[in-house]
């Protein structure tokens, strides 16, 4: 209104001033002022021409004065129009649901909104007038609600992306730059909080249904339905086609499959598309590579909001199996209980409110002994005996209150007499978490336990004579020792050695020996009348015998030797041995098992210096034996400091039919010592002297280096095996020294292999199973060692995982002659394999042998058909070098 009154004014000065200026030089006013006659006149200036001027100044100054006048005015006007039109932006920028922030181009702060100031916690009085742009980012940052340089601020804010900005309240705000031509810029400040919260959303939700699309069974595909191409293909969808999804995806039927299956598809599709309900069922055939596959089609239309059809979204399942199985199979509950029958375990479902049985399959009729239909609606007392029936019955509802998983094992019954059965019981509860259902499964483990109890006896026997072995006599031995303590009575304990064993083994082989050992394990057990016998190791055996001693244990002695004078007719062949005996008294010679046996076998090395088949009683001065042992275990202790010791390797072969089909995957590094005076010693003589000293740690560790160096040298990568004595475990961080070795060596961890004996866990169980667990860190392979030979080894196999199971020379040397020994055989590498465990046979040393453990899939072998420990040089063509024989190297 203001405006239009001053427009109005302005209006009537300038009229006003122009009515004048016509005034002035109109002929009228003129002769007014001709008719106007002065007085006088000033000076000689005409009175009329001075009316005039003074009238024209008047006009003019009105006119200039209307003109300032409308010129302040308009100025008025166009600045409450500014006013008013900022006034609007600054409200409406103020109504903006994102901060703002103009910057002119000298860089000052001219504007920024509301929301901008909310969304940071400012006030106008935080944004002084002149403020910069560097200067806001600055207060900014100091508050906290900023990170980053400007630079990364305008750089990361001028993309089309913009910059996110993380507030400490968890808010996060979108911000972006935009640079004016003028030089100046504006910011824009949106918190997109909850629309990142709604991305993240939504992307874990597509992600979600695309991992579920992904695992579902059935394939899922989805196509435009203007131009048939996939969009979308599961991967269930791929492994059906045999395509990628990247190669379906974008491609139409034509592109993808063959002509006839293209059109079967295109064909369902058209159907589903034109049918009224936008979903369409059908099964057709398709071509799948020289198969033709019959597949169960739901194919539905997807819509838009307006109701417009978008895409098409087909699902198949190779029915083909199906519909095979459907054409012998009556209904579904018959395709059930054939599944339920094949079952290899007996089932049985009772309902728990009244144990009646509901579902019983065909292998449950051993133990129902009737019919599954006739056992249908009975209960356990109905079917069993009553002493049976009551067993059953506490059984079932003791799984009953327990709810869960109940396992035992306990004899049942049947056809075939008294079988042993393991028995799981489940309770399966209703929607209201009450027990419904009891599933029973009962399976036979008759065989199963015996065959353990005959590894157990392997544990406890040997593998060759079927006697107890060293770990079964002295714990026999301990329990006379316990039974006799405290008393007057007196035992005896006699090592008897086989004489002329070794010769045997070298005149007519080592089958023939064999068959000898036999033999006489069976005149020792016929002369001992059930007493112990036992075989201590190769050609030592062992027996307990009580009464008056000496002379019991004496008489005991004759008579083994006269059993065993008697030659012995082998496949045709008349063989002579005889024996040796040594022999020590209860409680005169020893209190302990270690000790007595000790000393028989003292006095068994006094006999065998005296003359060969002679018997020897233990005596207090008999220390020749262990003064003799000290000996050589000095000679020992500086062989390993003077290099008297080497190291033979003996190949180690993957099975074959014959040796010539037998390849050599790794050797074995074994210790030999020549003595410089006694020549060479046996490793069963200084080996246990190592052992027992302590000497085997600093040797050990020699055996590991040496053996490591030397395989880090061959060209052919092949295995290096390594024996590990308990004492090494027990002495030493073996781990430590294991890895040092291997990085000193170069030699990768995976061609190490360390043997082990079940000795590394009998002393200390839980450190030894660390410290092999620790040392399988590594990278290296752990065997153990003389399988079956000890009496633990199968708990051992439960406790570590071993890579390898080494099957004992004991048994290998028996198959062909003893059935049970196969068996044995058979059932460890059973065992191995079903642990995972590789198996390796030792003192594999016939072609008979080869065979037998080649068929029975053993997976490696090892004995003198194969190779005999030799230096390396005699193997360097399989190792990958020159034929030229190298010398061993020593210790030192």
């Amino acid at each position: 209104m203001a405006g239009k009154d001053w427009q109005a004014g302005s209006k009537t000065s300038l009229a006003t001033a122009v009515v004048c200026l016509i005034a002035s030089v109109s002929p009228s006013a003129r002769a007014a002022t001709a008719g106007f006659q002065p007085s006088s006149y000033i000076g000689q200036l005409d009175p009329n021409l001075i009316w005039e001027v003074l009238i024209g100044s008047i006009v003019v100054a009105s006119f200039l004065g209307a003109v300032a006048i409308w010129v302040v005015s308009a100025l008025r006007r166009a600045r409450r129009s500014q006013l008013r039109r900022n006034a609007f932006i600054s409200t409406a920028l103020n109504q903006l649901n994102q901060g703002v922030v103009m910057v002119d181009p000298r860089g000052r702060v001219i504007f920024c909104n509301d929301q901008y100031l909310n969304l940071y916690g400012l006030t106008r009085a935080d944004v002084p007038r002149n403020m910069t742009g560097e200067e806001l980012l600055e207060m900014r940052r100091t508050r906290g609600v900023l990170e980053g340089s400007d630079d990364e601020f305008y750089t990361r804010a001028a993309t089309p992306e913009g910059l996110i900005t993380e507030l400490p309240d968890g808010r996060s705000v979108l911000v972006k730059y935009f640079a004016l031509p003028n030089g100046g810029s504006v910011a824009t400040h949106l918190d997109c909080t909850e629309q990142r919260k709604l991305s993240r959303k939504l992307s874990s939700t597509t992600q979600f249904l695309e991992s579920v699309l992904d695992n579902v069974p059935v394939c899922v595909a989805a196509k435009n339905i203007e131009d048939g191409r996939y969009i979308f293909a599961n991967r269930a969808f791929e492994r059906f086609s045999r395509f990628s999804r990247d190669h379906i995806v974008g491609k139409c039927a034509e592109e993808i499959f063959s002509p006839a299956t293209a059109e079967a598809i295109v064909r369902a599709d058209e159907a589903a598309l034109t049918a009224p309900e936008g979903y369409h069922r059908t099964e057709f055939q398709v071509e799948r590579g020289p198969d033709l596959r019959t597949l169960a089609s739901n194919r539905v239309v997807a819509r838009n909001e307006k109701g417009e059809p978008e895409f098409l979204i087909a699902l198949f399942d190779d029915v083909t199996d199906r519909r095979s199985l459907s054409r012998e199979l009556e209904n579904t509950k018959k395709f059930l209980e054939l599944v339920v029958d094949n079952i290899p375990v007996a089932l049985i479902v009772e309902a728990v409110k009244d144990g009646k049985y509901l579902l019983a399959n065909r292998s449950a009729e051993t133990i129902l002994n009737r019919r599954r239909e006739d056992a249908t609606g009975l209960t356990a007392t109905d079917i069993f005996n009553p002493r049976e029936a009551k067993l059953i019955v506490a059984r079932d509802e003791a799984a009953i209150k327990k709810r869960g998983l109940l396992a035992e094992e306990h004899p049942i019954s049947t056809k075939d007499g008294l079988r042993l059965f393991l028995t799981r019981r489940m309770t399966v509860l209703d929607d209201a978490g009450e027990p419904q259902y009891l599933i029973k499964t009962h399976e036979d483990v008759t065989d199963r336990r015996q065959t353990e109890s005959r590894m157990a006896h392997m544990a406890y026997h040997d593998g060759l004579t079927d006697l107890p072995n060293r770990a079964a006599f002295l714990q026999a031995l301990a329990q006379m020792i316990e039974a006799c303590s405290g008393t007057d009575e007196e035992f005896a304990v006699l090592c008897v050695d086989l004489d002329g064993l070794k010769e045997i083994n070298d005149v007519f082989g080592h089958a023939t020996g064999d068959k000898v050992l036999i033999e006489v394990a069976r005149r020792l057990q016929h002369a001992a009348r059930g007493g112990v016998v036992a075989r201590l190791s190769g050609d030592e055996f062992g027996l307990i015998i009580d009464g008056k001693q000496p002379e019991a244990g004496r008489a005991l002695a004759a008579q083994l030797a006269e059993a065993l004078a008697r030659e012995f007719s082998i496949d045709g062949k008349a063989v002579r041995t005889g024996v040796t005996t040594g022999i020590s008294v209860f409680p005169h010679n020893g209190s302990d098992a270690a000790a007595l046996l000790a000393n028989a076998g003292a006095a068994l090395f006094r006999a065998k210096q005296k003359s060969r088949g002679t018997i020897n009683v233990f005596e207090p001065e008999m220390d020749q034996q262990i003064r003799d042992r000290r000996v050589l275990h000095q000679d020992l202790s500086v062989a390993i400091k003077n290099g008297e010791l080497s190291l033979h390797y003996q190949p180690q072969a993957a099975s074959g039919d014959a040796v010539g089909s037998s390849k050599i995957i790794g050797f074995e590094a074994l210790a030999r010592w020549m003595h410089p005076l006694r020549g060479f010693v046996s490793p069963a003589d200084f080996i246990p002297i190592a052992e027992e000293s302590g000497l085997i740690v600093e040797m050990g560790e020699w055996i590991l280096r040496e053996a490591c160096r030397e395989a880090a040298s061959w060209p052919v990568p092949l295995q290096i095996a390594v024996n590990l004595s308990p004492a090494q475990f027990m002495h030493r961080d073996v781990v430590s020294a294991v890895h040092s070795i291997l990085l000193e060596t170069g030699l990768s961890p995976g061609r190490l292999e360390l043997e082990i004996t079940e000795g590394v866990l009998i002393e200390d169980f839980d450190r030894g199973l660390a410290l092999l667990r620790r040392l399988k860190a590594l990278g290296v392979r752990i065997s153990m060692d003389d399988f079956g030979s000890g009496y633990s080894s199968l708990s051992y196999l439960q406790a570590f995982p071993f890579d390898k199971i080494k099957i004992d020379r004991a048994f290998v040397t028996n198959l062909g002659r003893n059935p049970q020994s196969a068996n044995i055989v058979r059932a460890v590498i059973d065992l191995g394999h079903g642990l995972d465990m590789s198996i390796v046979a030792e003192g594999v040393e016939t072609a008979e042998q080869l065979a037998f453990l080649a068929s029975e899939g053993c997976d490696a072998v090892q004995g003198y058909l194969l190779g005999k420990p030799a230096p390396i040089g005699q193997y360097g063509a399989l190792v990958g070098r020159d034929n030229a024989v190298e010398p061993a190297r020593k210790t030192g």
